[in-house]
C-alpha cells in the first residue's frame, strides 16, 4: 500500500499544496515551523479521522478557514481508491470515497492503513491512561473499521448518561424515581456498547503482547522484558478474553454498585472510558520506573508492534515518521531505520537531512517559505 498523491487545502500552515508521492522513501526536509509534519498529520487523519497531536479538529483549519480539505489517493494491489475529507471545526466532517459522498465520514476508515511515530509517542508510556486508550482504538478500528460506529455509540452513550447523573442527585432529594428509572435504562446501554468496546480492545492486545515483547527485545537486548495488559477498572475484567456477555454482565453489576458514589459525584465512574492499557518492564510498571532510555523503547515498541500486526494480516502500512530520528539514540535509530527498509511506503520529517541514516536511498523534498506575502509555503525540489 502506498498513497500517490497528497493534496491539501486550508490544513494547518498549507493554503494548497499538490503533492505527487511514490513508493519507497520520501524524506521532507525544512526547519521547524515550515509545515513539513502537516503533511504526515494530514495522511494520518485520512487514516485515523484523528491528529496525533491535538484533540479537536478546530486547530487543523488555517487561520480563517471555514473548512479544511484532505484528498489523498491511495493505490493497494494495483487498485487506486480516492479519499476527500472535508474537516469543519464543530460539525460533522464529510467524505467522499471514489468521488461519491459517503454518508458518514467513518466509511473511508480501512482505505489507508498507516502506522505513525512521533516525538509525541512518549506520552504513551508517560502520560495519562487517555493516552494509550487511544493507541488501542486507533489501532483496533484501523484493524477492524467497524469497531469505529461502536465508540461513536459509546461515546454518545456516556454523554447522555453522564448529563443524567448530574440531575440525579436533586432528583432523589426530591423523592423523584424518574430519574433512576432512566439510568437503568442508559446502564443497559452503556453496558451494552462498552462491552463490545472492552471485548475488541481486550483481543487487540492480547495479540499485542507477544509483538510488543519481540520488538523491546530488539530495541533494547540488555533491558528488562515488556509485556502490556488490559486493565479495566471493574474487577471481574481482567484482560482476559471473555464473551461479550460477560464484559456486559461484568459492567452491568459495576454499574449498580457503583451508582451511588455515581450520583453524588456526577459523573460516569464505570466503563471503558476509565480503563488503561498496563505497559511493565519486568515486575514494575513503566510509568514512573522506566528511564528515558526504557521509556522511548517502550513506545517504539508499541508503534513497531502495531505494524507488525497490520503487516501480518496483508499488505505493509504506510509508516509516518515526524522527526522521530532526531529523538533517537544511534541503536534505536537503526533499528527503526531496519524496519523501514522492508515497507512499501515510507514518508520522513526532519529539520536537517543529518537526522536521516545515511546509507538511505531517499527521495527528498525540501520546503521553503514563499518570498511573497502570502503566507503559503511551498514544496520546492525533489
Amino acid at each position: 500500500m502506498y498513497v500517490r498523491r497528497l493534496g491539501l487545502q486550508d490544513f494547518r500552515s498549507w493554503a494548497q499544496v499538490d503533492l505527487e508521492l511514490e513508493p519507497g522513501r520520501t524524506v521532507f526536509v525544512a526547519p521547524n515551523g515550515y509545515g513539513k509534519t502537516n503533511l504526515v498529520e494530514a495522511l494520518w487523519y485520512s487514516a485515523t479521522l484523528g491528529s496525533h497531536r491535538v484533540a479537536s479538529d478546530a486547530p487543523l483549519l488555517r487561520a480563517g478557514a471555514e473548512r479544511a480539505i484532505i484528498s489523498t489517493i491511495v493505490v493497494n494491489d494495483g487498485r487506486e481508491l480516492a479519499i476527500d475529507l472535508e474537516v469543519l471545526a464543530g460539525r460533522a466532517n464529510k467524505a467522499r470515497l471514489n468521488r461519491s459522498p459517503v454518508r458518514s465520514a467513518r466509511e473511508v476508515l480501512g482505505v489507508l492503513r498507516a502506522v505513525m511515530f512521533a516525538p509525541e509517542d512518549l506520552a504513551l508510556v508517560r502520560g495519562d491512561p487517555a493516552e494509550r486508550r487511544r493507541y488501542v482504538d486507533e489501532l483496533a478500528t484501523t484493524r477492524r473499521p467497524r469497531i469505529a460506529a461502536v465508540r461513536a455509540d459509546y461515546d454518545k452513550v456516556l454523554r447522555q448518561r453522564t448529563a443524567l447523573l448530574k440531575t440525579a442527585g436533586a432528583a432523589r432529594h426530591r423523592g423523584d424515581r424518574g430519574v433512576a428509572d432512566t439510568l437503568d435504562v442508559w446502564d443497559g446501554h452503556l453496558a451494552e456498547h462498552g462491552a463490545q468496546l472492552v471485548a475488541a480492545r481486550v483481543e487487540l492486545v492480547n495479540e499485542l503482547n507477544p509483538e510488543v515483547e519481540k520488538a523491546y527485545q530488539l530495541l533494547a537486548p540488555a533491558s528488562r522484558p515488556a509485556s502490556i495488559q488490559y486493565r479495566s477498572k471493574v474487577e471481574q475484567i481482567d484482560g482476559q478474553n471473555e464473551t461479550v456477555e460477560f464484559f456486559e454482565a461484568a459492567l452491568l453489576d459495576a454499574l449498580t454498585r457503583r451508582r451511588d458514589a455515581e450520583i453524588e459525584r456526577g459523573v460516569c465512574l464505570v466503563g471503558p472510558h476509565r480503563d488503561d492499557l498496563e505497559l511493565r518492564l519486568g515486575d514494575q510498571i513503566a510509568k514512573g520506573y522506566a528511564s528515558h532510555g526504557e521509556s522511548w523503547s517502550m513506545a517504539l515498541a508499541l508503534r513497531l508492534a502495531a505494524y507488525e500486526l497490520l503487516r501480518a494480516e496483508g499488505g505493509d502500512p504506510v509508516l509516518l515518521l515526524d522527526d522521530v530520528f532526531a529523538e533517537l539514540d544511534s541503536a534505536r535509530r537503526r533499528a527503526l531505520a531496519d524496519v523501514a527498509a522492508s515497507a512499501e511506503q515510507v514518508l520522513v520529517t526532519a529539520a536537517v537531512g543529518d537526522d536521516i541514516p545515511g546509507d538511505w536511498d531517499a527521495r527528498r523534498i525540501e520546503i521553503c517559505m514563499r518570498d511573497d506575502d502570502s503566507g503559503r509555503v511551498s514544496v520546492v525540489g525533489a
